[in-house]
């Protein structure tokens, strides 16, 4: 069923001091309306109209130009509020009508926090009643912090037709295979037919590329019949450069020109700066808006090192969303994830966030796999040394001298618990950022992947799959991007200056082959062959069988976790249970190692038992060689370019 609305009075945040961000926040007397949000356009409960509110403090005069079908034009003129806030209420106006402000008598320009688009970011909006939408999922919990699954997805890709009810058509799959939650690439609105949607310029408006509104509100419900989990990536870093309307309302949505504070993609968002209230109301109602509207069951914050604010973690914008998420929430449980480059462990501990990418992990495999060490991979040598490491403790730069940045790179976070780490062999970046955006399969030997997808899927941290990897997909994943043609050009251009940074993508030759991301074809390539998961069968059951043994054997459901170097190229993984069925995890990325003595104490096994085989990534099912008996009393035998999963028999102790 539908759910109340949060608020019931509307309130405006006016004056934003940086020292101590100490905020000020006087009522805004709108009498009896109702709004859920501080903005945009809400339908009134009871055939009461439409109300309209903006944030447009670089305007004397809003006015609101709206035609509801099979009705003629009409025009509102909006009441200013203090502190550059104006809103109106329409009577005759109900969901379904388009709209579009003039400012000042200019424009007609679309709203920057439209509910849906539904002719692009350049067009009028349209009203959207939340409201209207019966919800199914009255029962569903929400995400715990620990036990997750993740798989990542590009709904564009995800499926032939690329849209919300083509991807719900495959929820029930993932969950048989063991995934616990989908994590969409951004929804929200972007220039074109297709892209990754980071360039998103209206962040509350499911794009018309995948469906409507009630699209994507009918994926989410109907992932929760199935017991799947939904969150969705928010970009609160930058706007994109085509289609950001805001700065015909506002300036300072963005920091000053005299404020150095940047981001890769362009001028940094006014977070901490005068006049930064109405920014960080954007932010946080976004926040609340998926939560609450759509019933995510958390948010994947890209960037966040790219979010310039200089306020304590109490007051930090990203503590204030994670806040307000929260709120939105209720008592169902979400899961809050970030993504940042400084590797802040304050973010899980004084910020609220669940779990934090690492990158570590997945560079430290990816030289182990594939020996190529330039760019940002210059900073690991791989191996089992590594990957030991990052399995034990999270990060691996914690606070150390990192070569590639010429500074010190990570906080110390030994404390954080294994399930505040995604840890991942494939993203949509770490494809991307290859020569032809192969799969990690491809670059490597199929003995070794499979090697490090058990090591991935049986760690402690919570692992997350990227869409196609559980059956090994042949499709790539490309950088596309579908702008006007000079910004394509530009975009084009900053692709290949950004691969130049691989040493092996520098070369002519090779800037050559790069796709255009501005070319359909390439969006295309990057589409899911779904009969690839019969083709490709042995791996789909291998992930499946792993991700059932890690759901139900106790060792890996809660691990007491202990590991050790076995020699140059083997590792191992403890996981004791409660009953004394410990749990061994050997990994070996050399060749077969044989010995007869091994001063490691982890390697004993229980009283009066030999270790034996439950598990090998190169078993014949999974498409390898077999795996001999691992120890039989007299010494032990690691294959090579495998990983082993074994547990006490009885035996000669």
């Amino acid at each position: 069923m539908a759910r109340e609305p949060t608020g019931a009075v509307i309130r405006a945040r006016g004056i934003c001091y940086t020292a101590r961000m100490v905020h000020q926040i006087p009522p805004a007397e709108i009498g009896s309306i109702r709004r859920r949000l501080p903005l945009g356009a809400e339908v009134q409960a009871g055939g009461g109209g439409v109300h309209f509110r903006v944030w447009a403090p670089r305007r004397s005069r809003v006015d609101v130009v709206a035609t509801q079908p099979g009705r003629a034009q009409t025009t509102l003129q909006l009441q200013r509020e203090a502190h550059g806030y104006f809103s109106g209420l329409a009577a005759d106006l109900s969901a379904g009508a388009r709209y579009a402000y003039l400012l000042d008598g200019e424009g007609p320009f679309p709203d920057p926090v439209a509910r849906y688009q539904p002719d692009g970011l350049h067009q009028a909006s349209e009203v959207i009643d939340a409201n209207t939408f019966l919800w199914s999922d009255a029962g569903w919990p929400g995400l715990t912090a620990t036990g997750q699954v993740l798989y990542e997805l590009h709904i564009g890709t995800f499926t032939h037709q690329g849209t919300f009810a083509a991807a719900m058509q495959e929820l029930p799959f993932l969950r048989e295979l063991g995934v616990t939650a989908v994590s969409l690439m951004p929804v929200a609105e972007f220039p074109g037919r297709f892209g990754w949607g980071y360039d998103g310029v209206h962040w509350f408006a499911p794009s018309r590329n995948y469906g409507r509104p009630e699209d994507l509100r009918r994926l989410v419900d109907q992932a929760h019949a199935v017991g799947l989990g939904v969150l969705l990536d928010v970009v609160y870093n930058h706007f994109g450069p085509d289609g950001n309307y805001l700065g015909q309302f506002a300036v300072d949505h963005e920091l000053p020109p005299d404020d150095p504070r940047t981001t890769p993609w362009g001028r940094a968002l006014n977070y901490d700066a005068t006049g930064c209230g109405p920014m960080r109301d954007l932010v946080t109602s976004n926040a609340a808006y998926w939560i609450d509207e759509f019933h995510f069951d958390g948010l994947r914050l890209d960037a966040t090192h790219a979010i310039c604010d200089r306020s304590a973690p109490p007051h930090h914008i990203v503590a204030d969303a994670v806040k307000a998420a929260h709120k939105a929430a209720g008592s169902r449980r979400i899961f809050i994830v970030a993504e940042d480059d400084l590797q802040r462990a304050s973010l899980p501990r004084e910020m609220g966030v669940t779990a934090l990418w690492n990158d570590d992990f997945h560079h430290a495999a990816a030289v182990t796999a594939t020996g190529h060490r330039d760019a940002y991979y210059h900073a690991f040598s791989g191996g089992v040394a590594e990957l030991l490491a990052a399995v034990r403790h999270g990060f691996l730069y914690q606070g150390q001298h990192h070569g590639p940045q010429g500074k010190p790179r990570g906080t110390q976070a030994l404390d954080l618990a294994p399930q505040h780490f995604v840890h991942y062999l494939e993203t949509h970046d770490q494809l991307a950022n290859s020569a032809r955006g192969q799969r990690l399969w491809q670059r490597t030997s199929p003995a070794e992947y499979r090697a490090l997808l058990t090591l991935l899927l049986l760690g402690p941290q919570t692992p997350m799959l990227f869409q196609g990897q559980e059956f090994a997909a042949s499709a790539p994943f490309l950088y596309f991007a579908d702008h006007e043609p000079e910004l394509a050009r530009a975009t084009s251009q900053g692709r290949r200056a950004e691969l130049s940074h691989f040493a092996r993508l520098a070369a002519a030759q090779a800037q050559a082959d790069l796709a255009d991301p501005a070319s359909e074809t390439t969006f295309l390539r990057c589409k899911l062959d779904h009969s690839e998961r019969e083709t490709h069968a042995a791996m789909r059951n291998m992930v499946r069988h792993l991700l059932d043994l890690r759901r139900n054997d106790p060792a890996f459901a809660a691990p007491r976790l202990d590991g050790a170097l076995l020699g140059t190229h083997v590792m191992l993984l403890r996981f004791a249970r409660a009953d004394g069925q410990d749990r061994l995890v050997i990994v070996n990325f050399g060749a077969d190692t044989e010995r007869a003595t091994w001063a490691e104490p982890l390697l004993a096994p229980p009283p009066d038992s030999l270790w034996h085989v439950l598990f090998s990534s190169d078993a014949p099912a999974w498409g390898g060689e077999g795996t001999p008996e691992i120890d039989d009393g007299r010494r032990f035998l690691f294959p090579g370019r495998c990983t082993v999963v074994l547990g006490p028999r009885p035996g000669a102790g």
